[in-house]
């Protein structure tokens, strides 16, 4: 495993980060969600492998996410082995600090997170989402206090306006509090909007950047079309996250990644994640593991570098479009 700094921050991240969201008890907005017995295999795996950077949220499985990690945590590694990241924003419940980043929902949010968790600390504590109703400054300084009270280590942010995120972290420098030192965006073959503001920022300013759905929700990882897997065969009726990410056009791009894997022997992910990989502003894209298969070719795409022809047949027919921050 190759390890990297969290942009110029000093924290050490491996190159490929856990995504914990498959992890949880499956319900109807997650029918394909894995429990303890499931996901184990996989904590277990990626420890094996090195993959020690673990990103969940309190939302996902509805809290049951990060139970599951923290036990994980307890019974593959150590906490000083895992750099251990969760975010809030979304609603917990109904109650006035159940969501959003007012500073009663940051300080209630933070504190549920470290129950479900059964840790002292968390390190990287991310929003998942700008909240357009708060005041940045609120927001800022109320993450800045949970640091000072060793509840947070680090923090950073997730999909949002390029300005949006320019004007949290002035906030930030403007009254002496704590930055953001990560930006956790959609980025792979067929969203590839961030390279018009945001990773011209992250790049200025020394952030961090963590990628989610690098393989579009699997769209990128297999045959154009291919509704073989559960998430696949989703409707938007059953699971939020099988919306379609994609455009008709975009059937050239998955083709020329299917011609890529076959002439170099590795798989469709292989190939999709190396794309992710080779940009520099990328420290950690994030892996949704629900089958060993998808870490062990996670980490067969840090061993493969696109030749010049490669890549442009995998960026040439790329048609713009709204970035995606549901």
């Amino acid at each position: 495993m190759e390890y990297t700094r969290l942009g110029t921050s000093g924290l050490k991240v491996s190159r490929l980060t856990l995504g914990c969201m498959s992890f949880g008890t499956p319900n109807d907005f997650q029918p394909w969600s894995l429990g303890d017995e499931k996901a184990g295999p996989l904590f277990r795996q990626a420890v094996e492998l090195g993959i020690t950077f673990w990103d969940t949220a309190n939302v996902y499985g509805g809290g049951t996410s990060e139970e599951i990690t923290g036990r994980a945590i307890r019974e593959y590694a150590s906490r000083e082995e895992i750099v251990l990241a969760t975010k809030i924003y979304w609603p917990m419940s109904q109650n006035a600090g159940g969501g959003g980043l007012s500073r009663k929902a940051i300080l209630e949010q933070v504190d549920g997170s470290l129950a479900r968790l059964g840790t002292d600390y968390i390190d990287l504590m991310q929003i998942h989402r700008f909240d357009p109703e708060v005041p940045v400054e609120e927001t800022m300084e109320a993450f800045h206090d949970v640091i000072r009270a060793g509840k947070v280590r680090y923090i950073g942010a997730s999909s949002m306006w390029a300005w949006q995120f320019a004007k949290m972290q002035h906030a930030a420098e403007r009254n002496g509090w704590t930055k953001f030192i990560s930006m956790q965006d959609q980025y792979n073959l067929l969203q590839r909007e961030e390279e018009r503001e945001m990773q011209g920022l992250l790049t200025d300013q020394g952030v961090g950047n963590m990628i989610w759905s690098p393989l579009n929700g699997g769209i990128v990882a297999r045959p154009w079309g291919d509704k073989s897997t559960t998430r696949g065969a989703s409707t938007p009726g059953t699971d939020q996250f099988g919306r379609p990410m994609f455009l008709d056009s975009d059937k050239a791009i998955v083709d020329a990644v299917e011609r890529i894997a076959a002439d170099r022997g590795v798989s469709m992910a292989t190939v999709g994640l190396a794309w992710v990989l080779k940009n520099p502003v990328v420290d950690s894209p994030i892996i949704g593991a629900t089958k060993a298969k998808h870490i062990t070719d996670a980490v067969a795409a840090l061993e493969l570098t696109l030749s010049d022809e490669e890549v442009t047949a995998l960026e040439a027919p790329y048609t713009p479009r709204d970035p995606t921050f549901f």
